[in-house]
């Protein structure tokens, strides 16, 4: 995307090339976003995943942090790679650290003239934080009336701008833990903060479209996204069934609302997930199952039947699956159409993406030699791939050179 007139774009724009062993460095071409300057003000996950895709497709991100501590995730270990905390290094590549403290004079300063030279903007502080410093939106478009500004808070500015927006506390109150359960009564939440990167993803796009409108009219504007609204949205079908049909969803464990057979079962040695979305795969199962009168049974043979028996239709199909290996079932149901899988550790869904070809990983190399493997991003695109072309940066790694750049 092409600089605005407003914006002063980067001062190091690279791109990656890869050497032969997997490792990338800098080539001078940037992506689809070479140019666009970032002023990162945000911390811990939504706001840092959203700037990382960004950086990612070549904007020039700069993670503004404090002197003392920096980004609350630095300190969230174990795990830990290279001395350094896993959940940090997660989301923070292709960044640079500027530190500052907005409390002292220079660093204010330094801030300031960031926010007037920058494309986008984006933190997560409580609503009035950034008003505190003179760095809100209607300050900052004073400073520089391209920019776009995009603000991320867990219930929105108004009369829930006071409560704090942590993930876990947004899974329960925003209704995703009423759903999400081995059975009603027993809520339980995600494996991963997911409202954090659903509401990151939702940030990006946002601002993607704000840069659109202001390519077509040189005008910034605020982009608003809260952690709650972005989980109610995330919940599709099961939001939709309260909006429009006043549905209010329970816990089903493992099983759906409105498709049958669709959950976990037991298989010889571990658990397999029998996905079957239409009446044809069902059909396909039980020919898979050596069981064909099933498709045939009055209980069974349309989706909605097999919903309203779905304890027989499971325990039925239980016993049958429990007879052989998951990977044998997947083996043989697979080429008759039948989604099914086992349920994988991490180790065995990163060794099925690398045998599908998908490459799940990137590694990059520092400055110090070493090297390190980060997850890639899942996106294609076919001229302006994402590239990788830093660590995640330590602490204050380039204050320096753009605290020199910031004061001329």
């Amino acid at each position: 995307m092409p600089e605005s007139a407003g914006g002063n774009g980067t001062t190091d724009t690279t791109g990656a090339a890869d050497t032969g062993d997997g490792v990338h460095t800098g080539d001078g071409v940037g992506g689809p976003l070479a140019g666009l300057l970032v002023a990162d003000f945000g911390r811990v996950l939504a706001a840092p995943y959203a700037t990382m895709l960004l950086a990612d497709l070549g904007a020039d991100v700069v993670k503004v942090e404090h002197p003392d501590t920096g980004d609350d995730t630095r300190a969230w270990g174990p795990p830990y790679a290279h001395g350094e905390a896993t959940y940090y290094l997660s989301v923070n590549r292709n960044k640079r650290s500027l530190t500052l403290d907005l409390r002292e004079e220079q660093d204010l300063r330094r801030a300031t003239e960031l926010v007037r030279r920058a494309d986008v903007l984006f933190e997560n502080f409580r609503p009035g934080t950034m008003a505190r410093y003179g760095l809100d939106h209607a300050r900052a478009r004073e400073l520089n009336p391209a920019l776009v500004y995009c603000s991320v808070t867990g219930f929105g500015a108004g009369a829930g701008a006071g409560l704090p927006g942590y993930d876990l506390l947004i899974q329960a109150v925003g209704g995703l833990m009423s759903v999400t359960g081995p059975a009603p009564g027993q809520p339980v939440k995600t494996g991963v903060a997911l409202v954090d990167v659903l509401t990151g993803l939702h940030a990006a796009v946002g601002v993607l479209a704000a840069l659109r409108h202001r390519e077509a009219t040189g005008e910034g504007q605020h982009v608003e996204v809260n952690l709650l609204s972005c989980l109610l949205s995330s919940l599709v079908n099961q939001a939709g069934g309260y909006t429009l049909a006043g549905s209010v969803p329970g816990i089903l464990g493992n099983r759906h609302p409105s498709i049958a057979p669709y959950e976990v079962f037991p298989a010889k040695d571990r658990p397999l997930v029998v996905a079957v979305g239409n009446d044809r795969q069902f059909r396909a199962l039980c020919e898979g199952l050596g069981t064909p009168g099933l498709a045939t049974d009055p209980r069974f043979a349309t989706n909605a039947d097999r919903v309203a028996h779905v304890d027989e239709l499971a325990a039925m199909l239980g016993e049958s699956l429990s007879a052989r290996n998951a990977a044998e079932w997947f083996d043989r149901l697979t080429p008759l159409g039948v989604p099914c899988g086992p349920v994988n550790d991490l180790a065995q869904a990163f060794d099925l993406a690398d045998t599908l070809g998908l490459r799940p990983r990137a590694r990059l190399g520092g400055p110090d030699g070493t090297a390190m493997d980060l997850v890639a991003n899942p996106i294609g695109l076919s001229r302006t791939p994402p590239r990788y072309t830093r660590r995640p940066p330590r602490l204050g790694e380039h204050t320096d050179d753009l605290g020199a750049w910031l004061d001329t």
